[in-house]
């Protein structure tokens, strides 16, 4: 039987906190490193939305909680973790691109699509007057972007998009008042 091949990991920088975004709250830093890490072991190029979406899920109970029925999440997990085994191979060997901006690498690693959700999280915080962006923001920029490969997992986990940022709106009024 010959030997199986492993497939290597993808170029992806490594993570050091100095690289990031000094914008970023130390928890969305060590969310951009764990999806950094989930990129490289899964063999990506880059940071995509599904790996921030991921790593997210992971460490957020406040985005968890946004999704709502733990089943779901449970559900959401299991296809996010089922892209290094056959889910989501197709997108290895392309650059995540919803058309917010130009086909380029971006900053950190990340996809342009992944960029762009990070750009839109800072933008959403300085308008709820929060200053640094928090794992919600990242989750409702993400959900935002109906070409995104996280709507697209989410969708497929049963989560609709629309009804997430439903949650996510009444979820910061609540806090607010």
């Amino acid at each position: 039987m010959p030997p199986t091949q492993c497939r290597q990991p993808a170029a992806v920088p490594a993570p050091h906190r100095s690289d990031l975004d000094p914008q970023l709250t130390d928890e969305l830093a060590s969310m951009v490193v764990a999806a950094r890490r989930r990129a490289v072991r899964d063999g990506d190029r880059q940071i995509d939305t599904a790996h921030l979406l991921h790593a997210l899920l992971e460490s957020d109970p406040e985005v968890r909680a946004a999704i709502g029925d733990r089943r779901k999440v449970a559900r959401l997990l299991g296809y996010l973790v089922q892209r290094s085994i056959g889910y989501g191979l197709r997108w290895q060997s392309s650059v995540e691109d919803s058309g917010a901006v130009p086909a380029l690498r971006g900053p950190g690693g990340l996809s342009p699509a992944a960029a762009e959700a990070m750009a839109a999280a800072r933008r959403r915080a300085r308008r709820g007057r929060r200053g640094a962006a928090r794992g919600m923001d990242v989750l409702a920029a993400v959900t935002g972007d109906p070409g995104s490969r996280a709507v697209e997992v989410l969708r497929r986990a049963g989560v609709e998009p629309a009804v997430l940022l439903g949650r996510i709106a009444l979820s910061e009024y609540l806090t607010r008042y």
